[in-house]
């Protein structure tokens, strides 16, 4: 049986598959499945924060303004740092878990930490 690779945020080897994501529950980290087979494609997704600097999977970011959250009373204040963020591909390129909680995000609301 094809052993899950150890988590590229904290290293540890208890990860496991959850469909299309790799999933580490120490850190709560999670990636997709595909990028193992193809990251040495230079056919590579390309994102940019809202200064025009590249962002990679796994880079941390701030939001530069409030975003509410479409069918919740909340709201994502300026300011909060985002780790561990995921590209992805589409119009919100961004998947990421503050406090908790998983988001797709514009990366135009963002910046490089």
């Amino acid at each position: 049986m094809h052993n899950p690779p150890a988590c590229p945020a904290c290293q540890k080897e208890h990860t496991y598959q959850d469909g299309e994501q790799f999933i580490c529950p120490d850190c709560m980290h999670e990636w997709p499945v595909q990028a193992e087979a193809t990251e040495e494609d230079d056919d590579q997704l390309v994102v940019k924060d809202a200064h025009g600097t590249p962002l990679a999977d796994g880079d941390d970011v701030y939001l530069i303004k409030d975003l509410r959250v479409k069918g919740s009373s909340t709201t994502l204040k300026k300011g909060t740092k985002v780790r561990s963020i995921r590209l992805l591909p589409g119009d919100h390129d961004i998947g990421c878990r503050i406090d908790g909680t998983p988001y797709e995000l514009k990366s135009e609301f963002m910046k490089k930490a």
